[in-house]
């Protein structure tokens, strides 16, 4: 089970980043942290004109059947990652 404090303590830890994360790793964390906290995508498909947040939409779908603790784990070791080469 992932650990929900070190997850909230890497939602905190994100946003002290000196640079911004390429869109790839944005994405990443977005689906990451959606599946983390929400589970399964919900909702419709945003239309062809949000092109952001189709992506997002997109990006998290893709986690389907993914577990929480698991999503928990890869998001706090991507921020983990991000802060070493970000900060």
């Amino acid at each position: 089970m992932a650990d929900t404090a070190r997850f909230e303590q890497a939602q905190k830890d994100v946003k002290t980043l000196n640079k911004k994360p390429g869109n790839d790793d944005l994405l990443f964390l977005y689906s990451h942290y959606k599946q983390g906290s929400e589970g399964d995508v919900s909702g419709k498909r945003p239309g062809m004109l949000d092109m952001v947040g189709r992506a997002k939409y997109d990006a998290w779908a893709k986690l389907k059947g993914m577990s929480k603790d698991d999503a928990m784990s890869k998001y706090i070791d991507k921020v983990e990652s991000l802060l070493k080469t970000h900060k």
